[in-house]
């Protein structure tokens, strides 16, 4: 997988894409993925790799899109994806650019950017997942994620190195189960 040179992205390591798939395990296979904050698209072709029957590329940085576009038809996946042009904000308000429900939804927001909460938000208040879909949110090993919002829990953090992987699902409703 190629990157743009000298640009602000900061791809998802080799080593904790592996940990995101190995904790994804059989949630990827013949399920919709949506990658926000595509970058180069790495984690959205190892996903298509992995099984998924479909993914949704949302990028707005226009070097990483022709990127993303170049490792797409290197792979062969441009049958199996769907890029959205655009901030991520603006994907998540324009229902008629999803192609959901999505089993997975991957997001990794600039560590600066204080909308991971937010997407999360809207996430769950949409019908943008599937009902027994996931979350991942990728972000700063400092950060501090919330254990609950909007009707999602958060599973687990998984730290490596400088990097946090924050897995979200249903949160169990009172008197009864997820």
């Amino acid at each position: 997988m190629c990157g743009p040179q000298g640009t602000t992205l900061r791809p998802t390591s080799d080593k904790v894409r592996e940990a995101l798939f190995s904790i994804l395990g059989a949630r990827v296979s013949g399920r919709r993925f949506l990658d926000l904050y595509a970058g180069t698209g790495a984690v959205g072709i190892e996903a298509i790799s992995r099984g998924a029957t479909a993914v949704t590329f949302v990028e707005c940085d226009s070097r990483a899109l022709q990127v993303l576009r170049k490792n797409l038809a290197a792979c062969g996946f441009e049958d199996h994806a769907q890029v959205r042009v655009g901030r991520t904000e603006n994907f998540l308000a324009r229902p008629d650019w999803w192609d959901g429900p999505y089993g997975v939804v991957f997001a990794d927001p600039p560590y600066a950017d204080t909308q991971a909460i937010e997407t999360v938000r809207i996430v769950w208040a949409t019908e943008l997942l599937a009902e027994d879909g996931v979350m991942v949110i990728e972000q700063d090993a400092r950060a501090v994620l919330p254990p609950s919002v909007a009707g999602a829990a958060l599973i687990r953090r998984y730290l490596y190195g400088d990097t946090a992987l924050f897995l979200y699902g249903a949160a169990p409703r009172p008197g009864g189960s997820a």
